[in-house]
This record gives structure tokens, sequence and C-alpha cells, in this order.
């Protein structure tokens, strides 16, 4: 089943087109995450995603829906955890928390969500007095307390220090095994390897290259680079075949390293590709 479906996706400011014509698809309990430099289209599309932004052309479905003209229900269906949200400084973690998850049919209790997100020990804390990584776990509290569908997760670990981070990925991974599809926008390579099933690259408004994190942009099939002795190197498809020559051939392999491209590397090739 596709909890989200998006065909020729465009969104014009006056003369300055942010988003080109995006394609995505997005299976029921997948984690996806949108990758790509500022200003590439990512929030726009994910805001018109919630129904926060009205696109200017193209076909979109968010569990079955319009979000620009969506049911009465609709909105209780989706979690979204913006890369700001507005101030509550004046009532604690827990009020806020509580207060939120009045307004959805069958919320998780708050005081289980606070300790998800590892505020637990800031429950009577007052939302002012939050650092800005603890008051970004607030935000992921906020978006996940209705037990929604599908959550938005825009750049969610931005001020997370990385023990933070690390706990937040066992969250993305919890709800995913309860079914829940999660859209991801982030800047960090390691997050995207780590959480996602599938990615995309947006560049100048549009997809560029899809696929899982070992196979986005050829990344799979591309060549090894073997490099052994004082300075020896070699790129090729069957870094095992290589070695076994070298072995053959009384080669010094005390040295001997094998690399492929990392993630990063290939989201580089392909943002100095497309620009």
């Amino acid at each position: 089943m596709t909890a989200i479906h998006v065909r020729g996706l465009r969104k014009t400011y006056g003369d300055h087109l942010a988003v080109a014509g995006v394609d995505l698809d997005v299976a029921e309990g997948e984690v996806f995450a949108l990758l790509g430099p500022n200003g590439a289209g990512k929030t726009t599309t994910v805001e018109i995603l919630e129904g926060h932004r009205r696109r200017t052309g193209g076909e979109v479905r968010v569990l079955g829906e319009d979000p620009q003209r969506p049911s009465p229900g609709w909105r209780a269906r989706i979690g979204i955890v913006l890369q700001s949200a507005s101030d509550a400084s004046d009532l604690t973690v827990a009020e806020i928390v509580r207060h939120v998850a009045g307004f959805y049919p069958d919320p998780r209790r708050p005081a289980e969500v606070i300790d998800l997100v590892g505020l637990g020990d800031r429950a009577r804390a007052r939302v002012g007095a939050l650092s800005g990584g603890q008051r970004r776990r607030l935000d992921v509290a906020l978006g996940i307390v209705g037990r929604p569908e599908i959550v938005f997760l825009d750049e969610p670990t931005t001020g997370f220090d990385p023990e933070a981070r690390r706990r937040f990925w066992e969250l993305i991974r919890a709800l995913a095994g309860e079914g829940t599809t999660i859209l991801l926008t982030t800047h960090y390579l390691d997050e995207a390897e780590a959480l996602a099933d599938r990615l995309a690259v947006v560049v100048g408004g549009v997809v560029v290259a899809e696929g899982t994190p070992a196979t986005l942009g050829g990344r799979a099939g591309a060549g090894a680079v073997v490099r052994w002795g004082a300075s020896e190197e070699a790129r090729t498809a069957d870094p095992s075949a290589l070695v076994t020559r070298l072995v053959a051939e009384g080669a010094d392999l005390s040295t001997l390293t094998v690399t492929r491209p990392t993630l990063e590397d290939t989201y580089l090739s392909l943002i100095g590709e497309n620009r």
C-alpha cells in the first residue's frame, strides 16, 4: 500500500520555481529520507504533503487524500515535527504534551512519550528553561503523541548531541517497527544511512536520484579502490579477484585497504552533477 503518492509536484513563488516536478512514492511503514542542499525544495515539498502549503501543480495523495482538501479526520492521522515550532515558554513539558495529546482521538500516554524522547527528568521544567536540544526533543514528542500513521520529520536532530541522536534513532526504529510511515529530511548522511529504507536526492526542485542507501546513484556497482604496498593503487569492480592475484604474486599486503564510495561521496557527486 502507498502512504504518499506524488506526481509532477510544482510550486512557484512569483518567478521562482521552488519545486519543479517532484515524483515520489512512499510505502506504508517505510522510512523514507529526502536529501538535498539548502534551497533544493525539500522543506517546501514536505509542507505541501503536510497540507501547510498549497501547490502550484501536480498530483498529491497522503493516506489516500489530497492534503489541500483533506477530510475532517485526516490531520489527526499525521504527525509533524517542524524545523522550528512556536514557543510555549510558560508551560511545563508535561503540560504542553498533555495539551496537544487532547487534540487526538487515541493519543499515546504523555508520560510515555516524554520518556521516549529522553525528557523524563525534565517533565516539570518550563519549556522556556529547556536547552535547544531539549526543545527539539519536545518538538518530536509533540509530533508523535497523537499516534500518527505518518510522521513528517524536518531536520529532527538539529541541536542533538551524539547520545541524544542515537536515542532518537532508536525511537524512529521503534515507530517504524509499529508500522508508522516516516518521511525524514536531514543533512546528516549517517542518519539517512542508519534509518532510511529508501531515500531520494532533490536538487533544483527535482528528484535526481532515488534508491536504497546501498544502491543510490549506482553506489552498489561502483568500483572499489584497492591500495597496497608503499603506494600501489587500483580501481576494480572485483576486489576479491585482485587481492587473490596479489597474494599469488607475493605482493606486500601489510597495508592493504579496500574502499568503496560512501553515501556521502555518492551524495556530493550527485549534487555536483546536477547543479
